[in-house]
């Protein structure tokens, strides 16, 4: 049987600003440079990203990749960023087998191409785009018990050196990344990003537990404030359901766009 996959959850940043030099970015930038050091090059990459939702899950399953430049308004070069990694197909259709026996009915996708959730931290993860890689989407109904299923479905790919890449953002009130910094806002980004490090992180819960506050996650102090709409949260339910509640060994804390946010690794083994 295959080792169970290597779980990480990034927060990604705001659009390609994390390839085009942005200071608010430079901490995450830093960060990613320091995993890709750490992390053994994976066989495939399974991402999950926040900015793709269908009805039920959708693999892409293309023979060639092509991406997908989901953002408006950004400098003409953030347009012109390739990242011509393999594809993955026969991958996608062990990913749609998996979900499938969890009852996760799941349709490959051989038309889209992937978004900046998804090129944006490979291309600082793995500058040489020479990693396999696809993407499944998120599921419109945003239940966290449907994702957190997901996660335990993508845990029983029989596949070595498989790394699930949860790409979202632990803080994601858009409004507050463009608007004045106050004590009353850091509080609460603070708060909540407390909880979740002790969710993820603390070896005194049981990983029912773990799982459980990540059911409940709207419980958590000012939940709604820092996450408006959870889409950018819930790649982080997927990865905690494939490495089955474990503790998280290896967090990291960083500023972006001026907010405090968090990365989670989870090796494999």
């Amino acid at each position: 049987m295959a080792n169970h996959p290597t779980a990480l959850f990034v927060s990604h940043g705001g659009g390609p600003l994390p390839l085009l030099g942005d200071a608010s970015h430079q901490e995450m930038v830093e960060a990613l440079a320091a995993l890709a050091d750490e992390l053994e090059r994976p066989a495939a990459v399974l991402v999950v990203s926040a900015h793709w939702e269908s009805r039920t899950p959708r693999i892409t399953a293309s023979k060639t990749t092509s991406l997908l430049y989901d953002y408006h308004g950004f400098p003409e070069a953030s347009y012109r960023i390739q990242y011509p990694c393999p594809a993955a197909p026969e991958l996608a259709r062990s990913v749609q087998q998996c979900l499938a026996d969890a009852g996760l009915g799941a349709e490959l996708d051989t038309e889209r191409g992937l978004d900046h959730g998804v090129f944006v931290p490979l291309k600082l993860l793995f500058p040489r785009a020479d990693v396999p890689c696809l993407q499944v989407s998120l599921i419109q109904s945003l239940d966290p018990n449907v994702h957190l299923a997901m996660g335990r479905a993508l845990r029983q790919l029989q596949q070595d050196g498989l790394l699930i890449l949860g790409s979202g953002f632990s803080f994601h009130n858009m409004r507050e990344f463009f608007s004045p910094a106050t004590p009353e806002v850091e509080a609460m980004n603070q708060a909540f990003e407390g909880w979740l490090q002790d969710t993820c992180c603390n070896p005194e819960h049981t990983a029912e537990e773990r799982l459980a506050r990540l059911r409940h996650w709207t419980r958590a102090p000012h939940a709604r404030f820092c996450h408006p709409r959870e889409e950018h949260l819930l790649p982080l339910h997927v990865c905690m359901g494939a490495v089955a509640g474990a503790a998280c060994p290896q967090p990291r804390s960083l500023r972006i766009l001026n907010k405090q946010a968090s990365l989670f690794l989870w090796p494999g083994g």
